[in-house]
């Protein structure tokens, strides 16, 4: 077993009922206070925890770490330390703040270690080099090509063969809470008709979660299911935006480009692969039989409710989706095997998402393309307005967590407010 894992862990900082941040959960990211330097940091409960200052009293003497894992801006430098490494940090961690330790009683040590969460500025966890976004959720995929082809042929010959997946834009991953400008660019409202330009009139979200990869193998080498797991960091909530008019208009012959590169959001806290181990699933039968670099062995799906609001200006939140991850057709491991399988080499930092996460049923559909069923389904909000796309000034909030046998392990929240068109 996972040190850290143990459900039989307590901790002495008060963690309010049903909070994501139990002592199970030991996540990383990275965060400020106002006049002070960005480091890396954990939580639990209500609190930050200080990395950097725990590595200057000390407490990391005997691991294999230095200054610089804590003393920056990304969390890049602690994940070359690779799994075991980061395994030890937060076992150790994990140690620190149990009820038995003696640094509960450091009142010196901890007016320095601890910073409650109002006082934390979160900001990008990661400095994502390359990012992949995969289309692994069968339930999604078959819900668009009934709405853009036919039930009889809504997945492509390829789908359950492949996972499949497209390079995107690294550098417009952005934190929770970054609010940004409705993205403008070519529509063609009526095929007879020529197209037109101007801001999207279909932004929508697209729920998903999205994993960080330790430092890879070379140019050449591949990964496979079985080693995947060692290559995986952890995991975030990703909200990846999609004006779905200007795709309709872009995609064929080469992929979404402007429809998809203006803004994706991530949660601030990437909760470690290893915290998500106990709520491991079985994962869907896959037929027809896959190639053999894409057989796993084990459960390597994950049990996590997700949830998705909107938020308009003048109102309280309307939840509109209830989904869970467990509903992917392909897993991590198998995405990693397939992005790897040609020698293309992984670095610390990579991101690479789900794609849209549907469940079977229409409250748990991932994007308001679902939702709506195309526009032809309003969503009714608190104030009285409709919904068939996000609107200037709605937020959308995601949000997502694992619980079982009373331990919760939860990444918190991914929030963004639409701005209007530059």
């Amino acid at each position: 077993m996972i040190a850290a894992n143990n459900p039989n862990l307590k901790t002495w900082l008060s963690v309010p009922e049903g909070s994501d941040f139990s002592i199970q959960n030991i996540p990383f990211g990275v965060a400020c206070t106002k006049g002070d330097t960005p480091r890396v940091v954990s939580r639990i409960g209500d609190y930050v925890i200080d990395l950097k200052v725990l590595f200057d009293f000390g407490y990391f003497a005997d691991l294999h770490v230095a200054l610089e894992d804590f003393d920056t801006d990304c969390l890049n430098n602690m994940m070359r330390r690779g799994k075991s490494g980061v395994r030890a940090i937060r076992n150790r961690i994990s140690e620190l703040f149990t009820e038995e330790h003696e640094l509960k009683s450091n009142s010196n040590h901890l007016e320095q270690i601890l910073i409650p969460v109002s006082e934390a500025i979160m900001m990008m966890p990661v400095r994502v080099g390359d990012y992949t976004d995969f289309y692994s959720s069968e339930q999604h995929a078959y819900n668009v090509g009934c709405m853009f082809r036919d039930p009889n042929n809504a997945l492509l010959p390829n789908w359950k063969y492949i996972p499949v997946g497209y390079h995107g834009r690294a550098s417009s991953i952005v934190v929770s809470g970054t609010n940004f400008h409705r993205p403008k660019g070519q529509q063609r409202p009526v095929d007879a008709e020529p197209p037109v330009f101007g801001p999207s009139k279909q932004l929508d979200f697209e729920l998903e979660m999205a994993f960080v990869t330790f430092e890879g193998k070379t140019l050449g080498d591949s990964i496979s299911t079985k080693e995947a797991d060692d290559y995986i960091f952890g995991m975030c909530l990703f909200n990846d935006w999609s004006a779905r008019d200007l795709q309709k208009w872009e995609y064929v012959p080469l992929g979404p480009f402007l429809a998809k590169n203006f803004a994706s959001h991530v949660s601030p806290w990437i909760v470690t692969l290893d915290a998500l181990e106990p709520f491991r699933v079985k994962g869907p039968v896959q037929d027809p039989k896959v190639f053999e670099y894409l057989e796993y062995e084990g459960d390597k799906h994950i049990d996590i409710n997700l949830e998705v609001s909107i938020k308009p200006e003048s109102s309280e939140e309307k939840l509109v989706s209830k989904s869970n991850y467990r509903y992917m057709y392909w897993n991590m491991n198998q995405q990693l095997a397939h992005h790897t399988i040609n020698g293309c080499n992984i670095k610390a930092g990579d991101m690479m998402a789900s794609g849209t996460i549907s469940g079977p049923s229409e409250t748990e559909y991932g994007s308001m393309l679902e939702i709506s069923w195309k526009g032809t389904k309003p969503v009714q909000m608190p104030d009285g307005s409709e919904r068939k796309f996000i609107m200037d000034h709605d937020t959308v909030i995601m949000r997502g967590y694992s619980e079982k046998n009373g331990v919760r392990v939860g990444f918190g929240e991914v929030s963004a407010k639409v701005l209007p068109a530059k």
